[in-house]
């Protein structure tokens, strides 16, 4: 082949190299934004940590999730939209809907078949608080008859809770501000949920205590729903990085997390 196409080779190389990646590119947010938007799935509360976003009376969000979704957003070069609901366990109700594109979320087997993981990004030690005046002072003065615990409906914490508790009566709520209030009342006995946020709950109600055993390890991780390829490709190697080049860790100290260690095993 003489020298004189071989730029005219390349530039048409250069240019089937550029056209692929465009057609790659515009799959992917065809599956992942179909909208137009990546619409990010996120739970409300006043709990804080790695998975629960916040909602102010102006009506803005923040969060660990709201900062991971407006990054993704823009390296996908689309605008974000928050989907919000009261607890992990509603994003899993609507993973096949088609009402949100992407999560950060607790894992477990149940949801594995519903939605589809990838890295994980925290992972907490589960146990119980215990209301003002106790006598409950381990799991097993917890697990007797007539014992009530409140967990989040659908959650893998409370999936967890049934599984560990032989006696004890297991009773879902919506949010987590319901049964804060229950505790803070009286009128549950315990409440399972992380470590983490139950130390933060019992600073806010005098004489709980939270007990000392750890009943499961809970892993949040980001989620796509099922049968979206290039979404959990993508997702994939935007946790990865995002744990390696710093973005996790500035998203948690933007959220009150600066003292709290990633944990992603």
């Amino acid at each position: 082949m003489s020298d004189r196409y071989l730029p005219r080779l390349a530039g048409l190389v250069l240019a089937a190299s550029m056209m692929m990646a465009a057609s790659a590119a515009d799959g992917l947010k065809d599956e992942i934004a179909p909208t137009g938007k990546l619409r990010v799935a996120i739970a409300i509360s006043t709990a804080g940590g790695a998975f629960w976003s916040t909602k102010s009376v102006a009506g803005n969000y923040a969060g660990v999730p709201v900062d991971l979704g407006k990054e993704m957003a823009a390296q996908l070069g689309v605008p974000v939209e928050y989907v919000a609901y009261d607890n992990s366990g509603q994003i899993t109700d609507a993973a096949a809907k088609g009402v949100w594109d992407v999560a950060f979320l607790p894992q477990d087997a149940v949801r594995m078949t519903k939605m589809s993981f990838g890295p994980i990004y925290e992972v907490a030690d589960a146990t119980y608080i215990v209301k003002a005046g106790s006598t409950i002072t381990n799991f097993a003065s917890l697990d007797q008859p007539g014992v009530k615990v409140a967990a989040e409906y659908n959650t893998t914490t409370m999936r967890g809770a049934v599984a560990h508790l032989k006696n004890a009566k297991v009773i879902e709520y919506q949010t987590y501000d319901e049964i804060f209030d229950l505790l803070k009342n009286g009128e549950i006995d315990a409440f399972a949920l992380s470590r983490d946020q139950l130390n933060a709950m019992a600073k806010k109600i005098p004489g709980t205590r939270v007990l000392d055993e750890t009943f499961k390890k809970t892993v949040t991780a980001v989620a796509v729903p099922l049968n979206h390829p290039l979404s959990l490709a993508f997702a994939t190697k935007f946790m990865t990085d995002a744990i390696s080049n710093g973005l996790l860790r500035k998203a948690y100290d933007n959220n009150g997390l600066k003292d709290a260690p990633i944990r992603t095993q």
